[in-house]
C-alpha cells in the first residue's frame, strides 16, 4: 500500500529541550549494571510518564512529517521490539515512529516513545548499525533519563516548564529552526539541559550496547556507525545535525572504539528486510536523494542474492512511482516467484494491480497471503484498500471496523474507514472516523464537533448515538488532561 500521509512541519519556539538525542557511540561493560533508572520516582511515576508521552505523541502526529507507511512502520516496530525484549528495566510499552527528515537524528521521550529520522537509513550500512541507534534510545527510556532530568532541574526551578515539552519535541524534528528562535534566558536554559543529558549519554551507551549484543546484533556496529558520522563531518561544511546539536568529542570516539573492540565481531547474514526498507525510504520518502538511491541500487545489484533482490525491488518501486505499472509488475512477479510470501513484494504488487485497474487480482493475492499470516497488519490494510478500489465497500467497511478496533492508534485505518463510509453514504460513520483521526493528532475540538454532528444524525436513543456520546465524554477528558499538563 503506497501511503504518503504526512503533515507539514510547524516550527515552534523552544522553551526547554526535553528530547534526549541519539549519540551513536556505545561502550562495552559487564552485564550486571545496577538498575539506576528507577531513581526518578520522586518526580514522575511511570503512569505519569505514559500520560505525558501520549499527549506528546498526539502533538507529534499533528505537527511533524511522520511517515505512515504500513510496511516501514511494521519493520521499525518489529526491530525495536526485538531490542526491547532484550533490554533490562523495561517499565513502559514502546512505540517507534519514523519522521521524513533528511537530517540524521533520533530521540526518545516519555512513555517509551522513540522517533527516528528517515536519514538514518541513508547512513546506516546494515541492520546492526540502525539497531545500535535504537538500542541507545531505548536505554534513555529504560533508565528514565528525562524523569531524572526533571528531578535535577526541580532543585532550581518549579515544574511549570513541563508544559513546554511539546515544543521541545517539535524542535527535535527541526533543530535549526528551534535554535534560531532561542534568545536570552531560553538559550541558557537549553544549554543547561543539554549539559545534563550529555552526562547521561555514557550510561545509555553502556546499557545500549548490552541490549544490542543480547539481541544478536554486532556490538561493533555501534562504533562503526559513529565513525561514519565522524567521517561525514570531515567532508561537509556543516556537520551532520546529530553532531551539530550534540557534539561528540574525540575522547568519546576513542573510548567507543576501545570498548566496542572488547567484544568479538559478529558476522551476520545481510538482512533483506533492512535493505528493502532502505530502498523504499530512499525511493518514496526522501526528495532530492535520487543520486544516493542510484548509488545504493547499483551497489546492491552487484552483491549476493539478497542484495540483488533489494535492488530489483528498488527498481520496481521507482517504476511504480512513475506509473509504469506493467514494467514494475514484470520485476515484482520474478521476486514473488522466489519469495511468494514476502509482504514487501505482495504490497508492491497490490499497488501495481490497482494501478492497472485489476483490484480483483490484488484481493485474491492478499486473501491467499492472509490464510498463512492472518495477523499481518500490512496485508489487512492492503486488503481493505483493495476492497475499496474494487467497490466492495461493505467488505472493506467490515474489515476496517475490526482493524480500527484492534489498532486504534493507526491513522491509516481511520482514514480508510472514513473514505469507505463516505462511499457508502454513511455520513455519521464517516464523521466518527474522521473524529478519531483528529483526536490522534490532539485536535479535540474538531473531533468533538464531528462526533456531535454524527450523534445528531443517528436515531435518538440508538446504540450508535450512545457510542458517539460516550466517545465525546472520553475526548473531553483527554482534552482536560492535556490542558492540565500545559499548565503544570
Amino acid at each position: 500500500m503506497n501511503t504518503k500521509f504526512t503533515k507539514p512541519l510547524i516550527t515552534l519556539v523552544i522553551t526547554i529541550m526535553l528530547a534526549v538525542p541519539v549519540q551513536p557511540v556505545y561502550t562495552a561493560v559487564d552485564d550486571n549494571l545496577p538498575d539506576i533508572g528507577t531513581t526518578a520516582g520522586g518526580t514522575l511515576t511511570i503512569d505519569q510518564e505514559i500520560i505525558i508521552g501520549d499527549a506528546l505523541t498526539r502533538q507529534l502526529r499533528a505537527s511533524t512529517p511522520l511517515i505512515y507507511d504500513p510496511l516501514l512502520n511494521q519493520y521499525i516496530n518489529h526491530l525495536g521490539m526485538r531490542l526491547v525484549k532484550n533490554a533490562h528495566s523495561v517499565k513502559t510499552p514502546f512505540h517507534f515512529y519514523l519522521i521524513n527528515n533528511p537530517n540524521i537524528n533520533a530521540y526518545a521521550y516519555f512513555g517509551g516513545n522513540v522517533v527516528l529520522h528517515s536519514a538514518l537509513f541513508r547512513y546506516s550500512q546494515n541492520e546492526s548499525q540502525l539497531a545500535s541507534v535504537i538500542a541507545h534510545e531505548i536505554s534513555h527510556v529504560t533508565q528514565r533519563h528525562l524523569a531524572r532530568m526533571l528531578e535535577d532541574r526541580e532543585r532550581n526551578a518549579p515544574l511549570a516548564w513541563i508544559g513546554a515539552i511539546g515544543s521541545a519535541l517539535l524542535v527535535m524534528a527541526n533543530p535549526q529552526a528551534g535554535i534560531a528562535a532561542l534568545t536570552g534566558t531560553l538559550a541558557g536554559v537549553q544549554q543547561g539541559i543539554i549539559s545534563f543529558t550529555q552526562s547521561n549519554e555514557q550510561e545509555a551507551d553502556r546499557i545500549g550496547i548490552q541490549t544490542l549484543r543480547r539481541a544478536g546484533f554486532d556490538p561493533r556496529a555501534m562504533s562503526d556507525f559513529m565513525q561514519i558520522l565522524a567521517d561525514q563531518s570531515r567532508y561537509m561544511s556543516k556537520p551532520p545535525e546529530m553532531l551539530l546539536t550534540h557534539p561528540l568529542p574525540d575522547s568519546r570516539l576513542a573510548d567507543a572504539l576501545n570498548r566496542s573492540n572488547q567484544y568479538p565481531k559478529v558476522n551476520l547474514s545481510p538482512s533483506l528486510d533492512f535493505m528493502l526498507a532502505r530502498v523504499r525510504i530512499l525511493a518514496m520518502y526522501t526528495d532530492g536523494q535520487k543520486p544516493i538511491l542510484e548509488q545504493i541500487l547499483s551497489q546492491y545489484s552487484q552483491g549476493g542474492t539478497k542484495e540483488r533482490m533489494a535492488a530489483d525491488y528498488g527498481y520496481a518501486l521507482r517504476l511504480n512511482e512513475d506509473k509504469k505499472y506493467q514494467a514494475a509488475g514484470n520485476i515484482v512477479n520474478l521476486l514473488l516467484a522466489k519469495q511468494p510470501a514476502n509482504p514487501w513484494f505482495i504490497d508492491l504488487m497490490t499497488d501495481i494491480d490497482i494501478g492497472l485497474n485489476q483490484p480483483l487480482k490484488a484481493i485474491s493475492r492478499l486473501q491467499s497471503a492472509l490464510t498463512k499470516t492472518p495477523n499481518d497488519l500490512v496485508l489487512q490494510i492492503n486488503l481493505a484498500n483493495a476492497y475499496i478500489a474494487n467497490k466492495q465497500y461493505e467488505q472493506g467497511s467490515q474489515l476496517l471496523r475490526k482493524y480500527t478496533f484492534d489498532n486504534p492508534n493507526d491513522l491509516n485505518g481511520w482514514t480508510l474507514l472514513a473514505e469507505v463510509s463516505a462511499k457508502q453514504a454513511k455520513r455519521s460513520e464517516e464523521l466518527a472516523a474522521y473524529a478519531e483521526g483528529m483526536a490522534l493528532q490532539g485536535n479535540y475540538n474538531t473531533a468533538i464537533q464531528y462526533l456531535t454532528d454524527a450523534s445528531r444524525l443517528t436515531k435518538t436513543g440508538s446504540y450508535d448515538q450512545a457510542r458517539y456520546d460516550a466517545r465525546i465524554d472520553a475526548l473531553r477528558q483527554l482534552q482536560i488532561r492535556d490542558k492540565q499538563l500545559q499548565k503544570r
